[in-house]
């Protein structure tokens, strides 16, 4: 199958040092970089395995290692919040760093527990398997921008398929611990 150039043009990142900060104007601005992928509707909201999420890491250290970075860790509980934040676009149908209840990644893991120094996010929505949006992500230079964040130590990935039952939407999170 042939991706089109509109369908890739869909992947997105962002560093959440500032860039997706809320600027404190109590006004919850679209983020001109969603993209509304599939229709609103009922997701297949997907648990990410332990070895989905080995896979994930692995390709992030492989990056991280031709450039003289320290690896990363597959962490279950930034899996978790990948998924949700996941299962939250595809529900809504909108691929987006703003969750429905949370500004970005780092307000999410900070909720389930886990205290960062610093959290990045990459998301995809489109026909793109875990091998795909990886190599996507390790293509891409924004995305690599946080794939290559030097402090970063942990990473989660999670998916969940939307409302047409093939547009998939993808989170990951690469995180730092205080």
């Amino acid at each position: 199958m042939r991706i089109s150039h509109h369908l890739l043009a869909t992947l997105a990142c962002c560093a959440v040092l500032g860039a997706c900060a809320d600027q404190g104007s109590g006004i919850e601005p679209r983020d001109p970089h969603d993209v509304q992928a599939t229709a609103p509707g009922k997701a297949a909201c997907l648990k990410t395995s332990p070895p989905q999420n080995s896979v994930g890491a692995q390709a992030t250290n492989a990056a991280r290692s031709r450039a003289g970075l320290a690896p990363v860790r597959a962490n279950m509980l930034l899996a978790e919040v990948a998924a949700q934040h996941a299962c939250d676009m595809a529900t809504r149908g909108v691929m987006t760093h703003r969750g429905s209840k949370t500004k970005g990644p780092g307000p999410r893991v900070k909720a389930r527990g886990y205290a960062p120094m610093l959290t990045a996010e990459n998301i995809a929505a489109g026909p793109f398997d875990l091998s795909r949006v990886l190599s996507e992500w390790n293509a891409s230079q924004g995305h690599r921008d946080n794939i290559m964040i030097p402090q970063v130590r942990d990473y989660g990935i999670g998916q969940a398929i939307g409302s047409d039952g093939r547009t998939r939407f993808w989170a990951a999170i690469y995180a730092a611990p205080r």
